[in-house]
């Protein structure tokens, strides 16, 4: 039999037979610069950021405010372009943008086409649609459920020592999951899956007027439907999910930072990875949420790949005026991004925390980036078990666990570790739960000058 390896942000994952069509962070794999086969895709030099795929064909354009549709036409005709879709959320307008984002076809090469179209007086930006994917990197071990190292004290967060002064989250808090989606009827999952709570299931109606119809569990924007968990390729969503929430203390396989919290899906990453027009639309769909009152502290974003995108920034930043903590992998590449710049986790926004992996013994995980500036914290990311979903011989969708390693799988234990603090600190603003997290962090030999801090997670206090 054929072995077949997948390299994916946040996991490494080998697979005996056919390989399914998309990997995510959901095993040990590196979800950071995986092979995007898709024929719509494009790796290359894009404006200085080598190796970074994008759709082929296709552009993110931001008119200035004013340009006048006629000037738009003539733009659009310079590079041959046709609107495939206008991005103008309920954010966007909220910020003062009567504009939005246009996502164009054309049939010159991108790159020539973006060359063109940033020379025009009437472009504020224009760049490509990255594609992104999981920061994963994936092994063979199996661990029994005796195995949550990362729990643990030692070099794990020591969120055992605040479950001992009965500090295990609570119902209120909020965690968006950016990522592929997540089995929110996982046995260790279901009772922290969360809902949107001003939405009905199953009337057809968007009742709570933010886009989306029927967005009980969160929104697909790669399928551009509700039905957020497709089935078994959704494993890194997953994986992730159980690092944040599993149920603790209900005698059965694995226990997450929090043992109670709501955790909401925004599903971008697709077969081929996910865009940045989608990774887009998913910030500000959980922006949107907070703003109609629901309690989201912060989003996981175990993810990365593609190059700089100003229009993900802003995307960024409006959460963050939100006091939405956006919590990135620094991604699997073994780099040092002072030098070699990683996204979104490199980003100067200042509602990012950006997480380095570290292994059982206090090591800087092998595959894992760091910066002494642009990474802020390290955590469990080597051998971490979690929540998977399985497939059972033709019947339905059964509940599993496994092991992964990779950023993707370090990043949820500092999400989990700010919905943690945001249930004993009410109403604490992102920029307070983000110092809470930094300033906790544990001198760790391996992470000076890798990183911010210079340690590793520790919510024992939280």
């Amino acid at each position: 039999m054929k072995l077949n390896s997948i390299s994916l942000t946040g996991k490494s994952v080998l697979l005996l037979g056919v390989l399914s069509a998309f990997s995510l962070v959901s095993c040990e794999t590196n979800l950071e610069n995986p092979a995007v086969t898709d024929a719509t895709s494009q790796s290359a030099d894009a404006f200085g950021q080598s190796g970074k795929d994008y759709v082929a064909n296709e552009l993110l354009v931001k008119f200035k405010a004013g340009v006048s549709e006629e000037a738009k036409a003539n733009v659009l005709a310079k590079i041959g372009g046709k609107v495939s879709e206008k991005i103008l959320t309920k954010v966007m307008e909220r910020a003062g943008d009567k504009e939005g984002l246009l996502v164009l076809h054309t049939p010159l090469a991108a790159l020539e086409a973006i060359s063109k179209a940033k020379g025009l007086a009437e472009v504020e930006y224009a760049e490509p649609n990255f594609i992104y994917t999981h920061d994963v990197t994936s092994n063979d071990t199996y661990f029994t459920n005796n195995s949550l190292w990362g729990m643990k004290g030692s070099y794990g967060s020591n969120a055992e020592a605040a479950w001992s002064n009965n500090h295990t989250g609570s119902e209120t808090v909020y965690i968006g999951i950016i990522d592929e989606g997540y089995m929110y009827t996982h046995e260790d999952l279901a009772a922290n899956a969360g809902t949107n709570p001003k939405e009905i299931a199953g009337n057809k109606v968007d009742d709570d007027k933010n886009g989306y119809v029927d967005d009980v569990y969160g929104w697909d924007f790669a399928g551009n439907d509700n039905t957020v968990f497709d089935g078994t390729s959704d494993d890194h969503g997953t994986h992730v999910a159980g690092t944040i929430g599993a149920v603790g203390g209900n005698g059965k396989g694995v226990a997450g930072v929090n043992w109670n919290v709501k955790m909401l899906s925004a599903k971008f990453l697709g077969t081929n990875g996910g865009t940045t027009a989608n990774a887009i639309k998913a910030v500000d769909y959980f922006t949107n949420l907070k703003i109609a009152g629901l309690n989201i502290v912060a989003t996981n974003n175990s993810w990365g790949g593609g190059g700089f995108s100003q229009a993900l920034k802003e995307a960024i930043d409006r959460a963050g005026a939100q006091n939405i903590l956006f919590i990135a992998a620094a991604g699997n590449d073994g780099l040092n991004t002072e030098t070699t710049a990683s996204y979104p986790s490199g980003y100067a926004s200042e509602n990012i925390i950006a997480v380095a992996s570290i292994t059982s013994t206090g090591a800087l995980s092998s595959f894992s980036n760091y910066a002494a500036t642009k990474v802020d914290i390290g955590a469990p990311g080597s051998n971490i078990y979690s929540t998977l979903p399985a497939s059972s011989k033709g019947k339905q969708t059964t509940s599993s666990y496994g092991s992964y390693n990779g950023t993707s799988m370090a990043t949820p234990h500092v999400s989990g570790a700010a919905a943690l603090y945001a249930a004993y600190h009410q109403g604490s603003s992102a920029a307070t739960i983000k110092a809470a997290i930094l300033n906790s962090a544990v001198p760790t030999a391996s992470l000076s000058g890798k990183c911010v801090t210079g340690g590793r997670l520790n919510v024992s206090g939280f």
